[in-house]
């Protein structure tokens, strides 16, 4: 997951010199991004059954192998139809790595879903803080291309590594304890008895609204993921020096990106204990006071670090808490699957997040509107997790418990955690 982070959460860094070397404009260098996300997400679903069906060591090998190719083909590309395929393709591999990843972990823990999803997603989120130095200095003395060719040849092979040590629980597995611990966790979180297929969730309203408040709240925090770089730029913070010898803006990606990283195991350990929603609610109201705060100081340098570094974490959670409630309501032998279709909102999130922002950006020559469609987003958001997923999460669960199998007919010994690739 740290391997592959740099795909999306440094691409801000390639933005501008993609744009001179090309010769094109923000909003169809920012068309790369989309097309990313758009094949990191939209394809889960696909690869997530495949990982339901023969386990992620595989899966997650090809993903390697297609993740790694993506950087070095773009590092190649001398055109914007070169530059969309090869990112296209790294697209198809982190999504294959990401989904594969936070499914297994959705299966092995049950107990604390939240904090350990958090912890798997917060390796995505941190990845790129242990490389963005490296990787910035690379592309000032090397120019970005190299940069695409070196560094893409480092996490293909990290990732294909890391790939052989995976394994999936065996059917049945379940914690040591787990009647006694089940007990606890549902007195806390809303649990569904049942394990639902992808078309059974599709058939809950419930899926739906996590859907759209997964859309609206992914918004805010990639437009500051993949526009930052031109943010800063456009209120002159880009290249003042703060702190050893790092510029606002390097700093500001490598304070984002370790709480990118803590906000999600944070948060998922919060929500294990509050609930999902309860959560999503009290995290997303401090998002929407860390983007107005940042809207009235961004043109100060150490503001623009400490205000776009609470934005991340109070966004990043996201990748925590929408896995672990999808999950919940809709069981673990198809979370992957079922996570993988949630994750698609990523994909749309992003076309209105990257060349949807430039291009209001570009139309008003000012960030003031794409602040203020984050705040509204965030804040509808939160009172919809409270006001209405959480009266739909409860009714899933009634549903479920008198749906649920005979627990007497039920083996009692729990299956040892002997994992299978």
């Amino acid at each position: 997951m740290m391997a592959v982070a740099n795909l999306q959460y440094a691409w801000t860094l390639f933005t501008k010199p993609i744009q001179a070397h090309l010769h094109v404009s923000l909003e169809a260098v920012q068309w790369t991004i989309v097309l990313f996300v758009a094949l990191e997400t939209w394809l889960v679903p696909f690869e997530g059954f495949l990982v339901d069906q023969i386990g992620p060591r595989f899966m997650l090998g090809i993903g390697a192998v297609l993740a790694g190719l993506g950087w070095i083909g773009s590092g190649y590309a001398e055109s914007l139809r070169g530059l969309y395929f090869w990112y296209g393709l790294g697209g198809i591999g982190a999504g294959a790595v990401y989904g594969g990843t936070i499914g297994n972990a959705l299966k092995w823990f049950p107990d604390h879903r939240g904090l350990c999803v958090g912890l798997t997603a917060g390796a995505f989120g941190i990845g790129t803080a242990t490389t963005i130095a490296p990787v910035a200095a690379m592309l000032k003395t090397s120019g970005y291309q190299h940069t695409f060719i070196v560094w893409g040849m480092i996490q293909g092979v990290v990732v294909l590594a890391s790939s052989l040590f995976l394994a999936r629980p065996p059917v049945g597995w379940t914690p040591p304890n787990w009647k006694t611990i089940e007990a606890k966790v549902k007195a806390k979180v809303k649990t569904s008895a049942v394990d639902m297929t992808p078309w059974q969730m599709l058939h809950q309203p419930s899926f739906y609204v996590i859907y759209l408040m997964m859309t609206m709240l992914a918004f805010g925090g990639i437009v500051v993921t993949v526009q930052l770089n031109p943010m800063a730029s456009s209120y002159h913070v880009d290249k003042i020096v703060v702190v050893w010898g790092m510029t606002a803006l390097v700093l500001a990606i490598t304070v984002d990106r370790i709480l990118n990283g803590l906000t999600r195991p944070f948060w998922g350990w919060v929500s294990d204990h509050i609930g999902r929603e309860n959560a999503i609610f009290i995290s997303f109201i401090l998002e929407a006071m860390a983007v107005y705060g940042l809207l009235q100081l961004i043109d100060r340098p150490i503001w623009f670090v400490v205000l776009s570094g609470l934005c991340f974490f109070a966004w990043g959670n996201i990748y925590s808490l929408f896995p672990s409630i999808t999950g919940d309501l809709y069981g673990s032998k198809w979370a992957t699957t079922n996570y993988g279709i949630v994750y698609t909102a990523k994909g749309v999130a992003t076309l209105f997040a990257a060349p949807g922002a430039a291009w209001l950006f570009e139309k008003t020559g000012s960030w003031t509107k794409v602040f203020w469609a984050m705040i509204i987003c965030d804040l509808v958001a939160a009172f919809m997790a409270l006001l209405w997923l959480k009266p739909l999460a409860a009714r899933v669960v009634r549903d479920s418990e008198g749906a649920a199998p005979n627990p007497q007919a039920e083996t009692t010994a729990p299956i040892k955690a002997q994992g299978v690739a």
